[in-house]
């Protein structure tokens, strides 16, 4: 008898060569899908994330997917998240972003260990350092708590992704924090907030400061309702801190603690980004499913032939298949240079690349679905179903993080001037 291959899992449209640990903890996003997809209309009409839904991924472990094992976690990588966050996305794409902004907490765990290894960090900062990283990693995979994270503000800076104006003032055994984070997903549903503020006493990025703010705490609460164009069941509503009190142990405050933590990333900034961009790869893979599903089950009255036969939607067929195959490219791409070890490239070409990978991955995945929508004609141009779903939310891959014109130009900017775009900056270093 021929052996049985194993059912192939949708993590492999993206990345064919999965380890046996990767398929394994592919297999238990797998688990969570068939519930995430059954909700994505109505989510996406209330514009809130599926109250279970949090749940659901904790009971599967994925919570902890990219925390160590020490910690509790699953002990995934980039390669796993990046699986994780296009799967997702084929169900739905808000599901899949309000995870990867908790996903994306365990940075702010793992690149300061790694710093810690490096020998970045000195007798008296080691102890304060360790005790925040391991909290959050701890959080994350043994508690299997919500974290979201909070760095955008509204006040945009020319020379960075994020200006940061939240501030955090020393207070008896802990610190103040005030201020306004005008993105971040899981406002109200997390457990709790990553905040990044600055130190008023502190000039620079060295300002740059880290805390976890429990969802409770007096003094934080929700901005009002984001109606955004899409994503919009990733309780992406902001965050308000007025006067809210956070206790040292919840806290990194040493001065240049987290820029130093920030060197150890193989990517730009904190690294982990392009899991965003396999977001909409995913949603794009998800529509063309559907429709092609759609458009070959649909015949013409007079031939009987499949709709899909006629010279127009072979043509767009054509032009859907390019556009799914070089999102995947320029993301798998992207992958193995953030991912592989030896590393491929040095850090800077590595930045280089996500900063038109990022653009190109975005716009491919929003012509896909805008291909989608003229294959399902009129009567598949719903708002809530998959077709009307994927245009609004591939859409905001065209702004998230960066344009690509943006990431275009800040590429000519590294090459030619040696001078890029900053992940974050702060009040007193954008004025200066």
């Amino acid at each position: 008898m021929t052996a049985q291959l194993p059912a192939p899992l949708t993590a492999e449209y993206l990345l064919p060569d999965l380890t046996g640990a990767e398929r394994e903890r592919a297999a238990r996003v797998e688990s969570v899908l068939p519930a995430i997809a059954a909700a994505a209309e109505a989510a996406d009409e209330a514009g809130a994330l599926p109250e279970g839904h949090l749940k659901l991924l904790g009971d599967a472990g994925l919570l902890g997917l990219v925390v160590p094992e020490e910690y509790g976690g699953l002990g995934g990588g980039l390669r796993d998240l990046a699986a994780t966050t296009y799967t997702l996305g084929k169900a739905c794409g808000s599901t899949a972003l309000a995870y990867f902004f908790h996903c994306s907490s365990s940075s702010r765990g793992l690149l300061p260990l790694a710093a810690l290894e490096a020998g970045l960090y000195d007798a008296d900062e080691a102890p304060v350092v360790r005790a925040f990283a391991e909290r959050v990693l701890h959080l994350m995979g043994t508690e299997q708590k919500a974290i979201g994270n909070f760095a955008s503000e509204a006040v945009k800076a020319s020379n960075a992704n994020v200006l940061i104006r939240t501030t955090a003032t020393r207070a008896d055994g802990g610190w103040v924090l005030d201020g306004e984070k005008s993105f971040g997903c899981l406002s109200g549903s997390a457990d709790y907030y990553l905040v990044t503020a600055r130190r008023e006493d502190v000039e620079g990025l060295d300002a740059l400061t880290l805390f976890l703010v429990a969802r409770d705490s007096e003094g934080a609460r929700p901005r009002s309702p984001w109606t955004g164009l899409g994503m919009r069941a990733s309780d992406n509503n902001g965050l308000v801190l007025e006067d809210c009190f956070v206790p040292d142990e919840l806290s990194l405050a040493v001065p240049g603690a987290f820029t130093r933590a920030t060197s150890m990333s193989r990517g730009s900034w904190v690294g982990n980004q392009i899991a965003i961009a396999a977001i909409y790869a995913g949603v794009a893979q998800g529509v063309w499913d559907y429709a092609m599903t759609r458009t070959m089950g649909a015949s013409f009255a007079d031939t009987g032939k499949p709709i899909a036969s006629s010279p127009m939607h072979q043509v767009l067929i054509g032009e859907g298949e390019r556009h799914l195959g070089e999102a995947n490219l320029w993301l798998r791409r992207q992958i193995d240079l953030e991912a592989s070890e030896p590393p491929i490239l040095p850090k800077h070409e590595v930045v280089q690349s996500w900063k038109l990978a990022k653009g190109a991955i975005c716009e491919h995945a929003h012509e896909v679905a805008l291909t989608a929508l003229k294959m399902c004609g009129t009567s598949g141009a719903l708002m809530g179903n998959p077709v009307g779903r994927a245009v609004r939310d591939t859409a905001m891959g065209l702004v998230q993080a960066f344009p690509a014109e943006r990431g275009k130009l800040d590429l000519a900017k590294m090459i030619v001037e040696n001078e890029g775009w900053a992940g974050l900056t702060t009040t007193d270093s954008f004025t200066k």
